[in-house]
């Protein structure tokens, strides 16, 4: 048994925000049932290159554990799949501009009207209110309307976005926690079985996310800066590079790791300098010890330094690229490589699940899916025939 078998979910979602969402409630065993526009699909599909066979890389990523299910929701007909879906569905997700599944009849008080216990979670830019609801909202500008990017790139240099949509992977990381949430009251004494609806907003999660660094503009009335690879109050807690043109990281997270890094370093000059005694003291001396260290490390190749540290307990490791990680035998011995059988394309590779319960441990069961592949088995489970099937193809209604 997988911890979610007998939830049931209905995704109309599509990019990334709501499908990383539905793949974690898949993942865990979830019959999560995507919706998409006939034809078309899912915006992803087209997303590339690169592309394996004639699938996106990109849709490949976050579609597993799912079946797809093609409607035209403008539709009357179509409407009427939905909701006999919802009659019995626990979850709703859905990320369309707020109002959009209003003007589809589908809207949260729609779907309540046959499904009262429904946890109905809609995933939007902004939100439902606000004076930007209904602003069109990709990860970049998410990126940078909550700040995110002004912390995020080298001191003095121009802002950077994070190498992967953490905006939209965010949100989805949010909207599983909400969604779990709400089934966990719904099912408890004060719950009562009734469902709830979800406003979650891209930018409501970046914000918070911002932790610590609001924490410090809170606390002296100034926008933090950028600093690169560097740590904001802790020295040093950065990038490095070797000898050998490499880089890697350490991390000095007390005045107790200093004492073993000096030591790891051979640098008990440093250990004893006045200017170097305090975390306190290394961050008001940032300027001159950072370059410092980095003048000393340019003697010694970058794996030497990182073995070293390793050898004293001292935080360090290399910055490695993707061909690095998914050959690094941590993360093999993790898991966090895996590989699923595809009908069209063989076996094809994807990143592992990163929660390992000893009970109910979540799988791989079901690749990313063609296209509306699943239209026949979700409806004839719904009660209609293979001629219904054929003839609501022919109408343009799957």
């Amino acid at each position: 048994m997988k911890p979610l078998e007998g939830i049931k979910v209905l995704d109309l979602t599509r990019a990334l925000a709501g499908p990383f969402c539905t793949t974690m409630l898949g993942d865990y065993g979830a019959d999560v049932i995507k919706i998409e526009l006939p034809g078309s699909g899912d915006d992803t599909r087209k997303w590339g290159p690169p592309f394996v066979g004639e699938e996106s890389a990109y849709f490949l990523s976050v579609n597993r554990n799912k079946r797809s299910l093609t409607l035209n929701l403008r539709d009357e007909k179509a409407q009427q799949i939905f909701l006999q879906l919802a009659a019995d569905a626990d979850v709703i997700v859905e990320n369309f501009t707020p109002g959009v599944m209003g003007r589809f009849n589908l809207s949260y008080d729609a779907v309540k009207s046959v499904n009262p216990a429904v946890v109905y979670c809609s995933i939007s830019g902004f939100g439902a209110s606000g004076p930007y609801r209904s602003r069109p909202a990709y990860d970049q500008i998410m990126q940078g309307i909550s700040g995110l990017m002004s912390i995020t790139g080298d001191l003095g240099g121009d802002p950077q976005k994070v190498g992967i949509a953490v905006a939209d992977i965010g949100a989805g990381m949010w909207a599983a926690f909400a969604v779990m949430t709400a089934l966990f009251h719904r099912a408890g004494a004060n719950g009562n079985g009734a469902g709830q609806y979800i406003d979650l907003s891209m930018l409501d999660a970046q914000v918070a996310w911002m932790t610590y660094q609001a924490g410090y503009y809170f606390a002296t009335g100034q926008a933090p800066q950028r600093l690169g690879a560097a740590h904001p109050t802790l020295v040093p807690y950065q990038a490095f590079m070797g000898k050998d043109g490499k880089y890697f990281n350490i991390a000095v997270g007390s005045d107790r790791l200093w004492d073993r890094f000096c030591a790891g370093i051979n640098r008990m000059d440093l250990h004893e300098h006045p200017n170097y005694v305090s975390n306190g003291e290394r961050v008001n001396h940032r300027s001159e010890l950072v370059p410092l260290l980095q003048e000393y490390f340019l003697t010694r190749d970058a794996d030497d330094w990182v073995a070293d540290l390793q050898a004293v307990s001292v935080p360090a490791g290399p910055i490695n690229d993707l061909a690095d990680v998914f050959n690094d035998p941590q993360v093999l011995h993790r898991e966090m490589l895996l590989e699923i059988p595809h009908p069209t394309l063989g076996p094809i590779k994807q990143t592992g699940l990163p929660v390992k319960f000893s009970e109910t441990p979540g799988g791989l069961d079901k690749p990313p899916p063609l296209l509306g592949e699943h239209n026949r088995q979700i409806l004839t489970e719904l009660g209609y025939t293979d001629a219904d099937v054929t003839q609501m193809a022919s109408a343009g209604v799957i």
